[in-house]
């Protein structure tokens, strides 16, 4: 089963769930929820959706406990959840993987306890583990970026892509770009992952600008990313020499594609509020009498100035 959720679409349904009047639980379920740290602003938006789905869900149900708990690695994340079933005897487990090879396991071994899976956004190496998965479009996501490069670049152009950290949603992404300048005249110098971090994408983007004296665009796959790749183009004088493709919302780059900025032309909208839709699927498992398993992919659009103030939140942390 696989819907296709709108950002508007989704919007509405989750506020209907939050309003309407929710049964009351069976018996007492606690529901595990692991996300990496605040290292960057999508994840800190994450981290703030995530307190808030649990204040609503609580307060909307005594019999529900949601644990959340933030990791700074791979390492710490899977010991976070031995934790879950060991002490806290988790029914559900919402995880965001810090990684994909070394949560895979672990996450296995939560299944085998009896618990609930639900995978946001970085996916498993091994997907028959999850029992809901929810994602942003990120092939669509990658193609977007890539084909609006292609299209403004029609007559051919030199341009670098910064990847984020080593996973499924990256290898993604970075394919769906791949299919975007298929068949155009782009050519790209060089990938690197950067991290989903602004600080190592300066340093990436520093090395780019030593390596090829002509850049015509940047495709940064997060708008942090996106930031620090212009802070060091900044820096070298040649931001009039190329323009960046963003990714992510971040409600600063929104505002400049909004304002007509034209160093980062557009971004890419990938919502951080989808963990609270995650948490949400996880917790109707044990409200509703209805199905909820399958595959929840959320759309991501391109933001341009002529939408991009549908897409700005001013009291949004990111």
């Amino acid at each position: 089963m696989k819907f296709l959720i709108k950002p508007v679409a989704a919007a509405f349904a989750l506020g209907a769930m939050a309003l309407a009047t929710i049964p009351t639980l069976a018996a007492d379920i606690t529901i595990g929820v692991s996300i990496p740290s605040a290292t960057h602003g999508w994840a800190g938006g994450m981290n703030w959706h995530a307190a808030e789905a649990k204040r609503r869900l609580e307060a909307a149900n005594p019999g529900l406990k949601i644990i959340i708990s933030a990791s700074g690695s791979a390492t710490e994340q899977a010991n976070a959840l031995e934790d879950m079933v060991s002490v806290q005897n988790i029914d559900a487990l919402v995880i965001l993987p810090f990684e994909s090879d070394p949560l895979t396991d672990p996450v296995r071994r939560v299944k085998e306890s009896g618990a609930f899976i639900t995978v946001v956004d970085r996916g498993l190496s091994d997907p028959t583990i999850r029992n809901i998965y929810v994602a942003g479009d990120n092939p669509g996501f990658g193609r977007s970026a890539g084909q609006y490069i292609a299209k403004t670049l029609s007559d051919g152009g030199k341009v670098v892509a910064m990847r984020g950290i080593p996973t499924v949603i990256d290898d993604q992404r970075m394919d769906g770009f791949l299919a975007g300048i298929k068949g155009s005249k782009i050519e790209l110098l060089d990938s690197k992952h950067a991290n989903w971090n602004r600080d190592k994408a300066f340093e990436v983007m520093q090395d780019f600008l030593t390596r090829f004296p002509k850049i015509d665009a940047v495709w940064a796959a997060d708008d942090d990313m996106a930031l620090g790749a212009l802070e060091a183009i900044r820096e070298a004088g040649r931001e009039t020499e190329m323009f960046l493709v963003g990714g992510g919302g971040a409600k600063d780059v929104v505002a400049g594609v909004r304002d007509g900025n034209s160093s980062i032309a557009v971004t890419v909208l990938y919502p951080p509020a989808m963990i609270a839709t995650a948490i949400d699927l996880t917790a109707a498992r044990f409200i509703s009498n209805g199905p909820v398993e399958g595959i929840f992919n959320l759309a991501s659009p391109l933001i341009t100035k002529e939408n991009a103030a549908a897409f700005y939140f001013a009291k949004s942390p990111y």
